[in-house]
């Protein structure tokens, strides 16, 4: 199988779990049952059960939303700005590019875990604490690329014969430039959101993030980190963390090894 079948296929699992859990669940993911803690994965169990009995797929199931919500959600907005003042800053030139690329230079002197410490004296740690870290902290990556992508579209013929045509700055971006972005930015995207999966994770292991008894795959794991060695089915939650990471790393390769297939075709 090709990169990109092996990460549809463990993004289509991940996706599909995910979905059918806003459905049906085996267990309620917070219900407490001391009586049946930290049983071995089973038929009444297919994870087993944690240190408070509640059962390991149900959270599972039910933290992938949050993981995967946070990380669209907040790849989304951030490339969304980063790619409008990636297009301003290529495309205009001049003091536009210098004060925008001043502003991507001091973001990324903030690491999104710094912002996420920021945020969390300013609101309740929670997921709008892991949003807004996320989203800041992909900006740059998004305007940088955006950025270097058109200050080599716009000396092509094609801009040249748009301009000669009449037509704006800004429908020259929107018809010609943007298109052409299509696959740098998809590769982008991707790579992005693994990185906010892994982020994700790790602030609400560090207790920053999405707070319980709400299920975090990130948070699980602080949970199961006492007991890996009495019940090592507790870190399924990790597990889960790496095929969804590997998937959108594979999904993203593939889109390159097209992209050069293509460039040595031309």
């Amino acid at each position: 199988m090709s990169r990109r079948k092996w990460g549809v296929v463990l993004l289509g699992l991940i996706f599909a779990i995910t979905l059918v859990g806003f459905l049906y669940t085996p267990y309620d993911p917070n219900q407490v049952q001391v009586v049946a803690r930290f049983q071995p994965p089973s038929k009444t169990h297919l994870f087993g059960t944690d240190h408070f009995g509640r059962d390991i797929l149900s959270r599972i199931v039910v933290g992938g939303r949050v993981s995967l919500f946070v990380g669209i959600g907040a790849v989304s907005l951030g490339s969304i700005l980063g790619i409008g003042l990636g297009l301003v800053a290529g495309f205009r030139g001049g003091v536009w590019d210098e004060v925008i690329m001043r502003i991507s230079t001091s973001l990324q002197a903030f690491p999104s875990i710094l912002l996420a410490l920021l945020f969390a004296t300013i609101w309740e740690p929670g997921i709008q604490v892991i949003l807004w870290s996320v989203s800041i902290g992909n900006i740059p990556n998004f305007l940088r690329l955006t950025r270097s992508q058109v200050l080599s579209i716009r000396k092509r013929p094609f801009i040249e014969a748009a301009r000669a045509l009449g037509a704006r700055d800004g429908r020259i971006m929107l018809r010609h430039v943007i298109p052409n972005l299509q696959d740098a930015l998809l590769v982008q995207f991707s790579v992005s959101l693994a990185g906010a999966i892994l982020l994700e994770a790790s602030l609400s292991y560090l207790g920053l993030g999405i707070q319980p008894p709400a299920p975090s795959w990130g948070r699980m794991l602080r949970e199961a980190q006492n007991y890996t060695a009495l019940a090592p089915w507790t870190l399924f939650p990790g597990l889960f963390i790496a095929l969804t990471v590997i998937g959108f790393n594979l999904f993203g390769d593939s889109w390159i090894f097209r992209r050069e297939e293509v460039d040595k075709g031309e």
